[in-house]
């Protein structure tokens, strides 16, 4: 597991988990403390889906940081899966 410095740098490391794994989306990673944190991720892979499935889709990205003891992401306390702006 890489070790990270901040958790500013966590929320780096999702955005861009998120962003290279949704496809065409773009995400808002904000810092909760404590390794929590709360996700607005837009894409039009969104459209179509249901709510587990859009879930699904952004958790399958960001479950190396969340998997294991010693994971940087704890919890995501809060996620918003949108289309486009």
């Amino acid at each position: 597991m890489v070790q990270f410095a901040s958790e500013a740098e966590v929320a780096t490391a999702m955005k861009n988990a998120i962003e290279s794994g949704v496809p065409d989306s773009t995400a808002e990673v904000t810092v909760n403390g404590g390794g929590h944190y709360a996700l607005v991720v837009r894409s039009p892979a969104f459209e179509g889906k249901k709510l587990l499935e859009k879930q699904r889709l952004v958790y399958g990205t960001i479950a190396h940081l969340m998997a294991g003891n010693d994971a940087p992401v704890h919890a995501i306390d809060a996620m918003k899966t949108l289309p486009p702006a």
